[in-house]
């Protein structure tokens, strides 16, 4: 046994040596990120350990070291009998994303603390908690799923129970998950081991961007574990949380579930629209779906689906904009009739097909598919009326197929998958829309009627494939026990962006005081430049490589190491040429300068050189040194996994989406070209795009069109530094997770620093290089023969401490009960005043670097407690309290002569935020649901279930008032929620549900 304790430390000293050597050579890889579980703990010595699980009959074996330690990785989530010879079995069960500590001594039973019903078996299994990990983060069980009270059956409402995690539900139905103080964007969502990841668009994964849809069928997620710092080298492209979920399998008995829930109109209260018009507008929601698995070969093969639909009719405000009573009062009466109560009609899809194979005891083939598909009406809402709205059109179709081997040290996992998803909004409406702003702010819109804006039509997406491999060593010892993880993949997916529609101009009017003027001062329309594509393709090559090593010291300390290195290709930025009709115009002569000052001149004595944003298709490179270390750690104080100490500190990679991207190309391949028809309150210099009024130009965007033809005169042009960074975050986090009698609780506090976001700023200059005078920005200044120039640098920067505390107690089967306590504070901050997150522009200051950092739009203190009884008569009750302050409102303060423009950028909570002490206006809700179980016939079941949403009917407001201040004296009260806007949530809401199962 010396020779092969030798022998281990020989392979364990080879294989970090050469994966290290494979990291820092191959530039071609990016990884699995894994949803199983692992168990790792002692028995006798040389003895073979053998899990079998209790549903399925898939086994697994190893066998024990020389010193009994053993450790089982990569196994399914689920309930298993593990043993390592007579006397040593226990029942357990293993979570999603877990590695447990299960040791099996002989003659040593485990009491049975809950319970896994087989259909006609109940099978008592005591469900392992993770202890000694140095991730930050919480397991959401079925029981949460099934039992906690939700506004949509979207399954990551859930991840709103963990601290640090925001999942939003806008009045208009769309929904967003966030976390540590970044934008959605930032997250991942991980199923099945396969990343969701969004390359085109904001929302974080696929198809989640501006949606009432659902990702994934609820019925087919079994669980999954929500990380919201110090995830393993495993985990990519993220900076902010990770959502590990693994969906349900078949098993050897036949099971199902048919189910379907409604609300409408008269089972809501009214909205504070609805009361501030005097009518309720119809709604109405359903909700409807089916599951169904089984064997195909008994303990061999099995199979599941799942569908899901939806069909949403949500009330919404269409409210105007941030102006004042007296203007808004001053809307022609046509628009003024648009204000008030609409809908947004909605309709989804979702399928989920899965089929297991076990062909040996050291195999395993999966193979999966997801099928989604969803229209909607959206757009209306804030300054925007329903002639205003889209079509929108989205829909995400994966393909997995994974293949496992095992031996007794080491494991492998094979996988490819290909992905297909876009997302495709239109006007419903073809011809002119109206804008109505402010006379002395033209930046102040106060309402959108008309023909949608061009720039809503999209068509974003990505479709390819993935082919991934996974290699763990479970059985090193060196110092204590390793476990021993490396994977590479290699991705190549077809981006595609095209970021407006060649229609509906847009022309903008005046709104007095004594009325709005007949006759617009500005039109808006796209118009194409020729011999370029408004519609960008690329084909994205992404690589990547990680190493993890999970050592257990001794029973006190683990430690988490390990690094990733992240590669990304992307030819339609490193290849862009700059045209040459651009480089020549930065080049000219600047009209507004002394003969002789070229406009790059100009721009040099401002601080912006051209050559950072000129390319010539060889001097953009893709970014090499994206290396992630990260390390982790916990202590076992008593190493009775009761009291352990854990941290860790890493930094992770995320990307820059392609939206941002390819703007330098499709914003001068269809530009929103702008006309003035300069007024009283507009004036500008005679040019093609300043001249007079033609009532003939509502005739429609040819005409319109036929006044730029062969010019570029006022085309934007969007240059993209030529190098750019990725963006990434540093994470820190120190914490005490203890487990007392049944109760599990952790105190952790955590820092989250996000650098390098891409922002988009303002290149023009006054001929000296400056960027004010008299108050005023170089807007007029633009690239000669052009229009503005707007460039894209790195420099957005969130900054977020946390205080994250939880307090859990399962449910068991012995005390009919369960809570689950989550509780943050949060102190974020970031260097732009823009309230949106996902916003990319920041043009109130000359660079980004100018920014003051402001209080982010995250509220300052959030509880979530949430939880579930056993009652009587088969009574089945859950409830969810959720109370967080008011969330800051950013804007900029025009109210200032200390300043070069006279305004100052802001952050301002609305009053109410007391937390605890008294009122809660930010946001506050009370949910409960109540379930009816009763048997039909044999192992038929029927249930129904009340949800009864906000209870209380507290109105959440979204929508702020604000009124800053005058002479460089702020109001007491700068910023109020509009009473009569929207709400985030839902008013009070009884939903009834009838399901069946079997």
């Amino acid at each position: 046994m010396k020779a092969v304790s030798n022998v281990r430390k020989l392979m364990l000293a080879r294989w970090i040596a050469a994966s290290i050597t494979a990291t820092a050579a191959l530039p071609i890889v990016s990884f699995a990120q894994s949803s199983d579980a692992n168990v790792r703990g002692t028995a006798a010595p040389n003895v073979t350990v053998t899990a079998r699980n209790v549903n399925t009959g898939y086994t697994r074996t190893t066998t024990s070291g020389k010193d009994g330690s053993y450790a089982l990785v990569s196994l399914p989530p689920g309930t298993y009998q593990i043993d390592a010879g007579p006397g040593t079995q226990h029942t357990v069960t293993l979570t999603v994303a877990s590695t447990s500590t299960l040791n099996l001594a002989a003659a040593a039973a485990t009491p049975a603390v809950n319970a896994q019903n087989l259909g006609s078996v109940t099978v008592n299994a005591t469900t392992l908690p993770e202890m000694t990990t140095s991730e930050v983060g919480t397991t959401v069980s079925q029981r949460d799923i099934a039992t906690v009270p939700q506004i949509t059956r979207n399954f990551l409402e859930f991840a709103d129970t963990v601290p640090g995690m925001v999942f939003t539900v806008q009045q208009n139905g769309n929904t967003s998950l966030q976390s540590g103080g970044q934008a959605p964007d930032a997250i991942n969502v991980y199923i099945d081991g396969v990343g969701q990841k969004n390359y085109v668009e904001n929302g974080g994964i696929t198809g989640q961007n501006n949606t009432q849809g659902n990702p994934f069928p609820q019925l087919a997620i079994g669980e999954y574990k929500v990380v919201t710092s110090n995830y393993k080298a495993e985990y990519d492209q993220i900076s902010s949380a990770a959502v590990i979920a693994e969906t349900k399998s078949g098993t050897n008995q036949f099971h199902g579930e048919v189910f379907g829930n409604w609300t409408d109109t008269r089972m809501r209260a009214m909205t504070p629209s609805e009361i501030a018009a005097g009518k309720k507008q119809p709604s109405h929601d359903k909700e409807y779906g089916f599951s169904f698995g089984g064997p195909i070969i008994q303990d061999k093969a099995h199979f599941f689906v799942a569908y899901e639909g939806k069909e949403y009719d949500t009330p919404i405000a269409v409210a105007p904009g941030a102006a004042s009573q007296q203007l808004i009062s001053q809307l022609p009466a046509s628009a003024l009739a648009q204000l008030g109560p609409s809908s947004l009609p909605f309709k989804e899809n979702l399928y989920f097909l899965k089929f297991d194979y076990e062909p040996t005891n050291r195999d395993r083939i999966e193979v999966s598919g997801k099928y989604r598909h969803e229209t909607a009406i959206v757009g209306t809402g804030t300054g925007v009326a329903a002639s205003s709205a889209l079509n929108q059109i989205n829909y995400d179709r994966r393909f997995d197929i994974r293949w496992d081997h095992s031996a007794d040290a080491w494991f492998n996992r094979l996988q490819f998958t290909y992905e297909n998803a876009f997302f495709k909004p239109s006007a419903i409406n073809i011809g002119n829309g109206s804008t109505y702003t402010a006379y002395d702010d033209q930046n102040l819109a106060i309402l959108t009627t008309g023909a949608a804006d061009p720039r809503g039509t999209q068509n974003k997406g990505q479709k390819g494939p993935a082919i991934q491999d996974d290699l763990t060593f479970n059985d090193l010892s060196w110092h204590g026990d390793h476990v021993i993880k490396m994977g590479a993949k290699y991705k190549l997916i077809q981006l595609t962006s095209q970021d407006a529609g060649e229609f509906n101009p847009q022309f903008s009017y005046d709104v007095t005081p004594t009325g709005t003027l007949s006759t617009p001062y500005q039109v808006l329309f796209p118009i194409t430049l020729p011999g370029t594509s408004p519609v960008v393709k690329t084909n994205d090559k992404q690589f990547g490589a990680y190493i993890q090593d999970d050592w257990t010291v001794d029973q006190h300390l683990t430690l988490n190491l390990g690094i990733r290195w992240d590669y990304e290709e992307t030819p339609s930025y490193l290849n862009f040429v700059t045209p040459q009709s651009v480089v020549s115009a930065l080049n000219a002569q600047n009209p507004n300068a002394a003969p002789g000052v070229t406009y790059a001149q100009s721009l040099a004595l401002g601080g912006v050189n051209v050559n950072d944003y000129i390319s010539n298709g060889h001097n953009r490179h893709a970014q090499k040194n994206e290396f992630q270390p990260r390390f982790g750690f916990s202590y076992d104080i008593n190493g009775d996994q009761q009291h352990v100490i854990h941290g860790g500190v890493g930094r992770s990679y995320d990307r820059t989406i392609y939206e941002i991207l390819q703007l330098e190309q499709t914003k001068l391949a269809l530009s929103e070209a702008t006309i003035t028809f300069p007024n009283q309150y507009h004036k500008c210099s005679p040019s093609p795009n300043c001249i007079a009024w033609n009532p003939a130009y509502l005739s429609g965007i040819g005409v319109l069109q036929g006044l730029l033809t062969g010019t570029t005169a006022g085309r934007e042009v969007d240059l993209m530094n030529n190098r750019l960074k990725t963006p990434y975050s540093d994470q820190i986090s120190i914490g005490m997770r203890n487990q007392v009698g049944e109760w599990i609780t952790d105190v952790t506090w955590a820092q989250i620093n996000r650098f390098e976001g891409v922002v988009f700023t303002l290149g023009n200059r006054y001929p000296d290089g400056s960027f004010w005078q008299n108050g005023g920005q170089p807007w007029g200044q633009s690239i000669p023969g052009f229009g503005n120039l707007i460039i894209a640098n790195n420099g957005l920067t969130q900054k977020t401490q946390q205080v994250l505390i939880s307090a859990q107690k399962p449910y068991t089967a012995e005390s009919h009960w369960g809570i689950n306590i989550a509780y943050t504070y949060s102190k974020a901050r970031q260097n732009n005043d823009n309230q949106e997150v996902t916003d990319q522009y920041a043009f109130d200051a000359e660079t980004i670097q100018d920014y003051p950092y402001l209080a982010s739009a995250v509220a300052k203190h959030r509880l979530v407690v949430s939880g579930s009884n056993d009652l009587p008569w088969g009574l089945l009750f859950g409830y969810k309290l959720t109370l967080a302050t008011p969330i800051p409102s950013l804007g900029l303060a025009c109210i200032s002569a200390n300043t070069p423009s006279g305004c100052v950028p802001v952050s301002f909570t609305p009053p109410g935020s007391r937390f605890l002490s008294g009122p809660i206006f930010g946001y506050r809700s009370i949910d409960f649901q109540i379930t009816k179980n009763f048997n039909i016939y044999q192992n038929l079941s029927g249930y129904v279930r009340f949800d009864l949403l906000n209870a209380f009917n507290w109105n959440n407001y979204s929508d702020y008032n604000t009124n800053y201040g005058a002479n460089g004296v702020f109001n007491s009260r700068p910023v109020v929620y509009n009473p009569t806007g929207n709400i985030l949530g839902t008013p009070r809401e009884v939903k009834l549900t009838l399901g069946v199962k079997f």
